[in-house]
């Protein structure tokens, strides 16, 4: 007998056993194609208002551990899977997945047919949804009619929710230069490979100003990764343009990649259900190779608008040849729309980052 459902825009029904802890959430469904790194997922604050399927059918066959975490806190709607495991096994586990929603306030539903739902969203797009444990079924009517009124993620000002409010320091012994980032909702693995690279690290909030910033006397900035639709940070995008004009290297990653091109002219749209994983392949177009990147988007830069906008387009992703890479034709400004970081897998891009510590 199944106590959760999942209830999409479409009127789609979805029933199954709801674990973690109870509750009413509402979001996008959107679907990751990773075999790992659900940890990592759950704590990555591009995922905010989003109900996450993952198409692979085990969830927390290792448990969760104390080091894997991306951020401080959750930032998923919901989660749907085939099987949540309850008896994982790691030798760094602390706890159960189910353990941790319960303590994390995250609403999961299990016994859910993922590989068609995953189908249903690649033919027809991501689309809102409510997931809800306990439910009646005298509730199902009620809650078709609230999922299609449902404000899409580009109403919402999502980096605003999850930046940080106050600047944050990681100072290096020896660190000679000085890195700025503005956190739209920043990986903590970001920030580990800055400092891996023995480079100072302050984390300031997104709202900052260039006047801010600038107070920093930063050798370089990088624009981070984060949730929803570009365009509503409209005060990132100012303060970049205004950066720009200081002609200071620049770094832009994921959504902060979508924020350099609109800071330069160049137009983003919605992809139709975005790309999520940690298998996207990607295409160098300056070396011809090819590399199996991780990313977690759903928006992308227009190709033909960068080219208005001075800007070259380095890399495409050979799945649907979306923009996956630019550079500034006469600025020290570079971005790419994955994660070069990488965390979890595959560890084949660091050298994006030694990239940009050459510019600095």
């Amino acid at each position: 007998m199944s106590n959760a459902v999942l209830v999409l825009a479409d009127g789609t029904v979805i029933k199954g056993e709801g674990f973690g802890c109870s509750g009413n959430k509402e979001g996008e469904v959107v679907f990751n194609t990773s075999m790992t790194g659900y940890q990592e997922a759950l704590s990555d604050p591009s995922y905010k208002h989003q109900i996450l399927t993952f198409t692979y059918p085990l969830l927390g066959n290792y448990g969760i551990n104390e080091t894997d975490f991306e951020s401080d806190n959750v930032h998923v709607s919901g989660v749907v899977v085939k099987e949540a495991c309850q008896k994982p096994l790691h030798s760094f586990m602390k706890k159960t997945i189910n353990k941790f929603f319960e303590e994390r306030n995250i609403t999961g539903i299990e016994g859910v047919d993922t590989r068609a739902l995953t189908r249903k969203l690649r033919n027809f797009g991501v689309m809102n949804g409510i997931l809800k444990f306990p439910y009646d079924e005298c509730e199902i009517e009620e809650l078709k009619e609230k999922a299609k009124k449902i404000a899409g993620i580009s109403e919402y000002d999502l980096v605003n929710m999850v930046t940080i409010k106050e600047p944050k320091i990681y100072k290096v012994d020896g660190a000679k230069k000085t890195v700025v980032m503005i956190d739209c909702g920043e990986k903590e693995s970001i920030a580990k490979n800055i400092t891996e690279r023995n480079l100072n690290l302050i984390k300031v909030p997104a709202n900052f100003s260039a006047a801010q910033i600038f107070d920093y006397e930063p050798d370089g900035i990088i624009i981070s990764n984060g949730p929803g639709d570009p365009k509503k940070a409209n005060y990132v995008i100012k303060t970049v343009q205004e950066l720009m004009k200081e002609k200071i290297p620049l770094f832009g990653i994921c959504l902060g990649h979508q924020i350099l091109a609109l800071a330069s002219g160049a137009d983003t749209y919605k992809l139709k259900f975005g790309h999520r994983g940690g298998n996207q392949p990607v295409k160098d177009l300056r070396t011809g190779r090819c590399y199996i990147t991780s990313q977690n988007h759903g928006f992308a830069v227009n190709a033909e608008s960068a080219k208005d906008a001075n800007l070259e387009v380095t890399q495409i992703n050979l799945n649907d040849n979306s923009v996956e890479g630019l550079k500034s034709k006469n600025l020290r400004m570079f971005s790419v729309q994955y994660h070069p970081e990488a965390h979890p897998r595959p560890y084949c891009l660091g050298h994006i980052f030694d990239e940009f510590k050459a510019m600095l």
